[in-house]
């Protein structure tokens, strides 16, 4: 893994723990030398994120569609700003560009970030390592509801393996990095995908 896409909020959310996890996961992927890509803002988790990784040394690109440059403040000090049509576009290019997806605390953007790159891989469309950054608890429930997908037998055990998650940064991307994609479906295989 050379370029990690992190997904995360446009706001910093309650007290320091968020922010200082932001720091942490930046700083993380400095001392692993991978690059940043992210959603293109100066504000919130992702302008905390983007300043870790560029203070550290690493390089850092931002995707942000033209409609939001204004609202999430397109960071203009990264070594790459990449100014799309639409947030679909947005996600695409991001996943074009980097090898794995963290998805750190957000809102519905972020949530809806990760469930595409992980509806993605369940269909064969890629086969990156997807990643959950559980700070302070944030995802338990999250956690909790995908287990009970599976329980209930809209998810199976490979689909489930898709995700992993840790609250703490290096241990996640040791398990990203350690990542082995399950075999894709049957029914996946015999439609020729």
């Amino acid at each position: 893994m050379k370029r990690m896409t992190v997904f995360c909020g446009a706001s910093s959310g309650t007290g320091s723990i968020y922010r200082d996890a932001a720091m942490a996961m930046g700083e993380a992927l400095v001392n692993r030398k991978m690059d940043l890509v992210f959603g293109g803002g100066m504000v919130g988790l992702m302008g905390i994120v983007a300043d870790a990784v560029l203070d550290g040394g690493g390089k850092v690109t931002g995707v942000i569609p033209t409609f939001l440059a204004k609202k999430e403040i397109a960071h203009e000090g990264l070594s790459e700003l990449i100014v799309v049509d639409t947030m679909h576009t947005r996600k695409m290019k991001m996943h074009e560009i980097s090898d794995a997806a963290i998805a750190m605390p957000g809102g519905y953007g972020t949530l809806d970030e990760l469930f595409e790159m992980l509806t993605w891989s369940q269909l064969g469309v890629h086969r990156k390592p997807i990643g959950l950054f559980n700070v302070n608890g944030y995802f338990d429930h999250l956690i909790a509801f995908i287990d009970h997908m599976q329980q209930e037998d809209f998810i199976q055990a490979d689909t489930r393996s898709l995700l992993v998650h840790d609250e703490d940064p290096d241990r996640l991307l040791e398990k990203m990095a350690n990542y082995i994609p399950p075999a894709l479906p049957a029914w996946l295989n015999n439609a020729g995908i």
